[in-house]
Parts: structure tokens; sequence; C-alpha cells
């Protein structure tokens, strides 16, 4: 790695293109002096930023700054595009570990017969077995608003009957002319991949 004095070498990601930072490295730490930090962690001491930076190009690293709000800043001799490249990397294994909650929704009557009631029912633990939490909505129309134990009693059953797959993670309550409950699938159950089907009609 050369770079001439006066001049702030630029990196570029795995993808060819330039890394954007708002971090300040080499000639753009525009500071009287740094408390140094060696590559391997080791305290340097406050040196003056002419000294850090001539360091830091006897070493054929960059220096950079690490904690601007100190006083005085401190900065680091590191490989700043090697540090850049691998913290992405780790940016990128992270979010492909990271489980993404998605709500999804099934709407039901009170009076539901027992064909579509399975129907539900499918959909329901297919969405749980995906790693989805599962808002269930009992939509109460006319007369049904004042039987508000027919849709409780359905919620109960439909939580009993997928159990093995999630829990209830809110209780039944009435909203306006529905009843709503939040299904939540067990921490233990590994999302699978389902096929993407038509969303199913309430």
């Amino acid at each position: 790695m050369v770079w001439a004095p006066g001049r702030t070498r630029k990196h570029h990601s795995d993808q060819g293109g330039p890394i954007s930072s708002e971090t300040r490295i080499n000639e753009r730490i525009r500071v009287p002096e740094v408390r140094l930090v060696g590559p391997n962690g080791e305290q340097v001491g406050i040196v003056r930023i002419e000294d850090a930076l001539r360091l830091a190009q006897e070493a054929d690293l960059d220096l950079v700054e690490v904690a601007p709000q100190a006083r005085p800043p401190v900065a680091k001799l590191m490989d700043f595009g090697k540090f850049k490249y691998e913290s992405a990397q780790k940016a990128r294994e992270s979010r492909r570990n990271q489980q993404l909650t998605v709500i999804k929704e099934q709407k039901l009557r009170p009076k539901i017969d027992q064909h579509d009631y399975e129907t539900k029912k499918g959909h329901v633990s297919r969405f749980l077995a995906a790693g989805n939490k599962v808002k269930v909505t009992i939509m109460f129309r006319g007369r049904e608003q004042s039987r508000p134990e027919l849709g409780f009693r359905l919620l109960q059953k439909l939580a009993d009957d997928v159990t093995e797959l999630g829990f209830v993670e809110s209780s039944p309550k009435q909203d306006g002319r529905n009843m709503i409950m939040v299904l939540a699938p067990h921490k233990n159950v590994k999302p699978k991949a389902v096929k993407a089907e038509p969303a199913p009609e309430a």
C-alpha cells in the first residue's frame, strides 16, 4: 500500500464500488494530536497528528479516527479497506441469520362451517410453520355482535388445534365489530419454506 502525503486513499468494496463512510481517515483527521492505538490494540499514547500519519505510512496502514468525541480524539492504525470489508461481511451474515417476523392475517366468521374452518386452520398452520405470527380476526355482523362468546370459543378452539406450532401471544379482544387474537410460532419451530399461494379469501 503506497499513498503520498496529503492524499487520502480511496477504498473499494468487494463489488468494486467506493465505500462511503463518515469515518475520518488519514489526512481527513484535522486535529493537532490524537490518542494513538496500535494495530493490535496496544496504547501508543498521545502523539502529534504528523507523527501518527508517519507511523501509519511506515506500517503501510491507515490512521482511522475511532472516537472523535474524545479529547483528544482516539485514532487507530489499521487496514481500513479490510476493516470495512469484514464489517460488511459480518453485517450480511447477521442479516442472514436474523429471522424476520411477518404478521399474517386470517379472517373467520363466528358461524363458519367445518370445511371452511379446516381450510382456515390449514392456512394458520402453514403461516406458523413458516415462522410467521398470525393475526386471527373474527368478523361479527348484525345480531352476531350480541354473541361475542361464539367468537371467543372459536378462537380458543383454533389456538388449541395449532398448539404444537404456536401459542396465544395476544388473547382474544373485542375491537368494534371484530374480535382479534394473535398467535406466534414457538421458538423451537424451524421456519419451513412454503409454496406461494393465492391469498385466501376472507
